[in-house]
């Protein structure tokens, strides 16, 4: 098997992975990610005691307790390019020899939840409601960096995607949740396909001075149907999550809170009273399953 370089990999003075600075010891086989750093305080204040406190650039990280379940939570920041230097980094944490700088033998699967925000596309999906996806549909183009062999339902649904849309240029790709996490997370959340979009604005149909070149694009995501499945919601990472996290052998769920719907055109008026309850029944849940 062959070494890999120190180019490839990189680790810090103190052998930690370079962006995370996280040594393999600090971090739990459950992690929890979240896309603002100052959320990760808002979620480890729950916890019953951290071990482990550390920060490079946005990437910010706590390891500790909730009653005995062990857990980490880091901030991944917006977007699926960096949701391909977590992953990566979380992975290379539990599969590689950092010190022989070889894969592992045997290999280790983390249990990975997303806690973020999110728009609804469905009336029936509101301000303020929580909702775990079963798919991310990612409209950016990370995963074709990387060797991916999609099913025959993910091919059809992407063909029937970019017929009903009119996308065209990068083809949408398609992952889903991990059901051994996903059927914990039932009650209490609404369920659909996430659209990952590689923008705030006009990736996600908002004009401030520039038009679009898909002005009709939120009507076609919610209208859109595919056999039972339906598009609920758009944000910026479950998709990079679910592409790598399939790849990478681990399980992950994306959990959102829905802050704005886009059909009636709201936004929350407490959106952290939102999240922190999201967080509460996130980590209620995860302490008291058997992962």
């Amino acid at each position: 098997m062959q070494k890999i370089a120190d180019s490839e990999l990189i680790l810090n003075e103190r052998g930690a992975v370079y962006h995370l600075d996280l040594r393999p010891e600090e971090v739990a086989h459950t992690v929890v990610t979240v896309g603002d750093p100052d959320r990760v305080k808002e979620v480890s204040k729950h916890f019953d005691s951290i071990e482990v406190r550390r920060q490079h650039r946005e990437f910010v990280s706590h390891t500790g307790r909730v009653g005995k379940k062990r857990l980490t939570v880091v901030s991944t920041g917006i977007g699926t390019d960096n949701i391909d230097i977590v992953f990566n980094e979380l992975d290379a944490l539990v599969n590689i020899d950092l010190e022989k700088r070889m894969v592992k033998d045997q290999l280790t699967s983390l249990r990975i939840v997303r806690v973020g925000t999110s728009g609804s596309l469905q009336k029936d999906v509101p301000v303020d409601s929580f909702l775990a996806s079963t798919h991310g549909l990612g409209l950016d183009n990370l995963l074709h960096f990387y060797r991916a062999q999609p099913n025959d339902e993910e091919k059809q649904l992407v063909h029937a995607f970019v017929t009903h849309t009119g996308l065209n240029g990068t083809p949408p790709y398609i992952s889903g949740a991990a059901s051994s996490l996903m059927k914990h997370f039932v009650e209490g959340f609404h369920r659909g396909i996430t659209v990952t979009c590689p923008g705030f604005y006009g990736p996600q149909g908002r004009v401030l001075r520039l038009g679009l070149m898909y002005p009709e694009l939120i009507d076609r995501l919610g209208d859109f149907r595919f056999g039972a499945h339906r598009i609920t919601n758009f944000e910026m990472e479950t998709a990079g999550i679910y592409g790598l996290g399939r790849l990478l052998g681990h399980a992950c769920l994306s959990l959102n809170a829905i802050v704005a719907n886009r059909v009636e055109g709201t936004f929350t008026k407490d959106g952290a009273k939102t999240i922190e309850s999201l967080i509460r029944k996130t980590l209620s849940i995860l302490e008291q399953t058997e992962l």
